[in-house]
């Protein structure tokens, strides 16, 4: 399966970089199977179009104000992930909105799509996530992703246990 692990966020307002945060762990402990492609999207809009074109599934990582918890993780699919973004905590996300809706006018919109968020507690000018943030962000990378690529027979290898098989980082790109 074509498959695109999409982290978006600004890194300069702390909690609200959760999603490049996620793609930054994701490429240092982990190594993917062929097909599978991790993507820092930073607060990138339109531009992520030729990335997502062509997918068979796409999942996106983001800070989202849901109502939960800081550092609560939740899981939105299909049709509801538009929908999240209009409620937005900072421009990024109407560029993420706009990307969205020029794929589905396009046609490009990846078969199934879903959207782990992650509630911020702090997003203000500033470096690193609050401790909550972090909290549900190692919840998102030891649990909930690896389940959801399972679910989809995509199983993400500790790098340790690659390194020790002889694959290494740069196979897996």
């Amino acid at each position: 399966m074509n498959t695109l692990v999409l982290g978006i966020g600004n890194i300069l307002m702390m909690d609200e970089g959760v999603g490049v945060r996620a793609v930054e762990e994701l490429q240092r402990r982990f190594v993917f199977p062929e097909g599978v492609a991790i993507l820092d999207g930073g607060t990138s809009g339109l531009e992520l179009l030729a990335h997502i074109r062509d997918r068979d599934f796409l999942i996106i990582i983001d800070a989202v104000r849901s109502g939960h918890a800081p550092g609560a993780v939740v899981r939105i699919e299909g049709d509801d992930v538009p929908a999240i973004f209009k409620v937005r905590i900072s421009p990024h996300q109407l560029g993420l909105s706009d990307l969205l809706a020029a794929a589905m006018l396009s046609g490009s919109l990846p078969g199934s799509l879903v959207l782990f968020g992650i509630e911020p507690k702090q997003v203000e000018l500033g470096l690193g996530l609050s401790a909550e943030v972090q909290t549900g962000l190692e919840r998102l990378l030891s649990v909930v992703l690896p389940e959801e690529l399972k679910k989809v027979g995509i199983d993400m290898q500790p790098a340790a246990e690659a390194l020790m098989s002889g694959r290494s980082f740069w196979d897996s790109l």
